[in-house]
Order: C-alpha cells, then structure tokens, then sequence
C-alpha cells in the first residue's frame, strides 16, 4: 500500500507541475502560430520555447508561420490561417477598437525594444527632419510603424509627412540601408547592433532599455505578446494554459540566461555570420523580456494614448482596455511553472 501512495503522490505532483499535465491534456495539440520576423530578438521568448522544446513539453506540435511583419500575422489571424500569434500588444487594442474580441494572455516583452537611427550622412537636427524621408520598418502597420507614426504625431508632423517602406528583417534590412533604399529605419535587434558596429547609422530614438521607453512614452509601453480571440481561449482553455506555460518557462529562463546561452541556443543563420555580434545584441535586448508576464495597466493606458495621439481612427474609439489582456493564464502558469 505505501508504493500504491507514493506513486500516486508522485503522479498528483507531476500532474500539477504544468508539464505534461496528464489530467490537463491540450484540447487542441496542433497549432499554427503566426509571427512576423521570428529572427528578430524582440521575438527572442518564441525561439527559445521552440529550441529548448517547451511546447512539446506541454504536449503541443506548434507549426511556426514567419511573416513579413507584425501586421501581417495580425492579418493572418483575423483570416483563421493562424491560431494565436506572437506580436506586438497594442494590436489588441486595436481589434477591439473595431470590434473584433482579441486578447493577449501573456506579456513577453516589457519595452518596445525599437530603437529609430538615421543613415550616416543623412542631415538629421530633430524629427522635423524626418518630414520627406524614406523609412525602413519591418512592414506596414507594424509596431516598427507605429511608433515612428507616434514621433512623427508627438512632433508636430503627420505620419504621411514621411514614406514607409516594408525591409523585412535582419539581411534584407541590412541590405536596404546599406544601399541606400532608405535614409531613416525603426527597426530590432539584431538588426540594430550590426548598423550600429559599421557606423551605418546614429541611433536617434531608443526603446531597448526602460529609460530610453519612458523617455518616449512617458510611462511604460509593453511590447511584444500571445494574442489570440477570445473564443479560442474560451473552446480551448487548456490548449491556451499550455501555450502561456511554455512561454513562462521561457521568461524563467531568459532572467538567468547570458548573451552566450542565447546564441547557443537559437539557430546559427540567426547568428548573421557574426556571433560576437549577434551576443552584444542580446546583451542589449535582455533588459526588455517581460519579467512576470503581466502587462501593467499602465503599460495599456500608454499603449492607448499612443495609438490616439496619431491614429484618427482611434481618436474617439471606447476600448475597454480590461478586455485586451486575459491575465489569468499568466497567473496560473506562475503558480504552475517552477
């Protein structure tokens, strides 16, 4: 009897660790995730669950759609190609302002991690300068996008005053200031740390740390994030809860890890031929992960007032901003995942 109740206890215990919960099997195991630029160390928390294979922990098959951009993702999950997407939050807000039910369930990245430089050469006093220029972002719509719009609006300008142009990520960005395509980028690691070793550029706006945020934005600005609808989360809780779990374990794993963890860790193309390099950038970029996974509110509110200082659309949207973060697969992964 006494190994009949510690084999049971043993398996109480497994079953509440969150990982491979027998009683809490996935109601759906495969799932087509969007992303836009998954190379991008903003998107560093998706790459890390899917290498140290904490979704198949979970008892998940995530199959990984890379887009161009965030906004495209966005787009792909409106379309029902994706089930949940990696992307930035203040799409939620967004959807909701349209009417469409979209809500993140866990906060991977505190800081927008953006930073806007200026190519060498190019005449740049202020962001009046920025009036008739070409910009590189990721694509449009994008968060790259939107908070260039948000310069341009806080500066007195219109976000039309300046063109756009879709660059992708990593090689293809590097291409396009390299050549001359563009004179200005708002863009991520590692794109940044490799313009900003060759002098390509001069960083002018920076988000990859939270004084350089709250410089911009007055407060914090959370970044990247799950989303999803709602009614997924609702048809699928604990297909949902196994999602949160792997990315909370990756949150864990970020506080601890160094630049040299991270580059073994990701796949080598990610690397662009220079690991030193790509490890600077991950230095940079470790200060943004999410330490809790919990979007503050206000961290929303600031998103809020972002998208209604230059978006016209949003200039008398009622949001309720309660309804762009479900908080409560966070919170039980942080009492799960250990």
């Amino acid at each position: 009897m006494r190994r009949f109740a510690v084999l049971g206890a043993a398996l109480a215990a497994f079953a509440m660790s969150g990982f491979g919960a027998l009683a809490q099997a996935p109601e759906k195991t495969k799932i087509v995730l969007g992303v836009g630029g998954k190379a991008l160390l903003y998107y560093l928390p998706l790459t890390i669950a899917e290498q140290k294979g904490f979704f198949k922990e979970q008892g998940l098959n995530v199959e990984i759609q890379d887009f161009a951009g965030g906004s495209r993702s966005l787009q792909a999950l409106i379309g029902g190609s994706v089930d949940v997407v990696t992307g930035a939050y203040e799409h939620t807000i967004r959807m909701q302002a349209k009417g469409q039910d979209v809500r993140a369930v866990i906060e991977l990245g505190r800081f927008p991690a953006i930073a806007v430089a200026v190519k060498k050469g190019v005449k740049w006093d202020g962001p009046a300068d920025f009036k008739g220029m070409k910009i590189g972002v990721t694509a449009p719509g994008s968060s790259t996008n939107m908070l260039m719009n948000f310069i341009m609006a806080k500066s007195g300008l219109s976000p039309s005053d300046a063109a756009y142009i879709g660059i992708g990520s990593a090689q293809s960005a590097l291409a396009a200031i390299q050549k001359g395509e563009i004179q200005a980028i708002s863009h991520l690691e590692p794109v940044l740390s490799f313009l900003e070793r060759s002098g390509d550029v001069r960083i002018v706006y920076d988000t990859r740390t939270e004084e350089g945020t709250r410089a911009l934005f007055g407060g914090s600005n959370p970044a990247a994030v799950m989303y999803l609808k709602a009614d997924f989360a609702e048809k699928n809780p604990r297909t949902t809860q196994a999602l949160v779990n792997a990315f909370y374990k990756t949150l864990v794993w970020l506080k601890t890890a160094t630049p040299a963890d991270i580059a073994a860790t990701v796949p080598e193309q990610y690397l662009l031929g220079d690991k030193d390099l790509y490890m600077l950038a991950a230095k940079n970029s470790l200060p943004s992960y999410s330490q809790t996974g919990l979007i503050p509110r206000e961290g929303m509110q600031s998103t809020f007032d972002m998208l209604v200082k230059f978006d016209p659309e949003m200039k008398d949207a009622q949001v309720d901003l309660s309804k762009t973060f479900d908080d409560r697969f966070a919170k039980k992964a942080a009492e799960l995942v250990k």
